[in-house]
């Protein structure tokens, strides 16, 4: 009996560290773990899909998180506060946009770095933003498009007739219309 209990204390044993390291992969690799570093700031327009603990990644690779939103009660611009790490230098040129994981992923902060040599310092803000992309203002503009297209298509007979004023072969180009609207009627 007792070389048994000894064996179930080992395999348990190493079920546990088995178990600890798993956590402390997942624990190293997902959003939880905070990100010592600088913070920033951005003003949007509109900060849809962005909350608190939300990732900022330049080129993809996270290297921040949201600390707070909140709407700047003069301009009623959406302030996003972020932290980056600490080893990641943001030009003063960089743009930040709220961005898409996907097509139905969730959002995060995404920044493009730009070109200068000066970095942003502690508590600075990058001033060139873009909110997100609305689909349903996307799929609203498509579908007035083809509304479009259809007057358009109303009014080409007119635009025709117009063009055959102008080059004065109107008489003819009526005679082919009303062959053509006798022909559609029978």
């Amino acid at each position: 009996m007792e070389k048994g209990r000894t064996f179930e204390t080992v395999v348990g044993v190493f079920v546990l560290i088995i178990a600890a390291c798993f956590f402390n992969y997942v624990y190293s690799k997902s959003s939880w773990k905070s990100i010592d570093g600088y913070v920033l700031k951005a003003k949007f327009d509109r900060a849809d899909g962005l909350t608190e603990g939300t990732d900022v990644k330049i080129s993809g690779v996270r290297v921040g998180k949201i600390d707070d939103i909140e709407v700047d009660p003069k301009t009623f611009f959406a302030v996003v506060t972020f932290h980056i790490s600490e080893d990641i230098k943001v030009p003063t040129d960089s743009s930040a946009n709220v961005a898409s994981d996907g097509l139905f992923g969730g959002k995060y902060l995404s920044i493009t770095p730009g070109g200068e040599e000066e970095t942003l310092k502690n508590g600075e803000e990058i001033e060139r933003t873009t909110g997100p992309v609305n689909l349903e203002s996307l799929i609203g503009n498509f579908v007035m498009s083809k509304d479009d297209t259809k007057t358009a298509e109303n009014q080409a007979p007119r635009r025709v007739l117009s063009f055959a004023v102008i080059s004065g072969k109107y008489k003819k180009i009526i005679k082919n219309l009303r062959k053509i609207n006798q022909f559609s009627i029978s």
